[in-house]
């Protein structure tokens, strides 16, 4: 199951049962499949005490993803800074937000089926990965067809 709950902010605008549809999807092309994921979206402030209360890093992020994983089944909980995805939208997506929530999103399902993004090279197979994983996103509005 997955839920989506604000920890201080308002929740933003997208497609709770697409993008559960499309979290499912994805999980599913690594072999995984969904256990329980809360994903928390939260403030800088709050993401910043996240950090440092749990993981002892002093700095803003856009996501922080708790691994409760067992076996093939994915479980989480992954707190979202608004605040910074909305700065990182604007720096490096060409300002389209709704994007960049999507690829935060779907960054902490990546992290939850393996994929670390640290490493040397990890962070490019990360960015394929959400690559291929926005391009199964359904568009906004109509009934998730692919577009003709």
């Amino acid at each position: 199951m997955i839920t989506y709950q604000t920890d201080g902010v308002p929740m933003p605008a997208i497609d709770r049962r697409k993008t559960t549809e499309w979290i499912k999807a994805v999980a599913q092309t690594y072999g995984k499949r969904v256990g329980d994921i809360a994903y928390i979206f939260c403030s800088d402030e709050r993401i910043l005490e996240v950090n440092r209360q749990y993981l002892q890093h002093d700095y803003y992020t856009d996501i922080i993803t708790f691994d409760y994983c067992e076996g093939n089944r994915l479980s989480g909980d992954l707190f979202i800074s608004l605040d910074t995805v909305r700065t990182n939208a604007q720096q490096f997506a060409g300002g389209d937000y709704g994007r960049e929530l999507h690829r935060v999103i779907i960054h902490g399902v990546l992290h939850l089926c393996g994929i670390n993004d640290k490493g040397p090279g990890e962070r490019e197979l990360m960015e394929q990965a959400e690559d291929c994983a926005l391009a199964l996103l359904p568009p906004p509005g109509g009934d998730g067809a692919p577009a003709r």
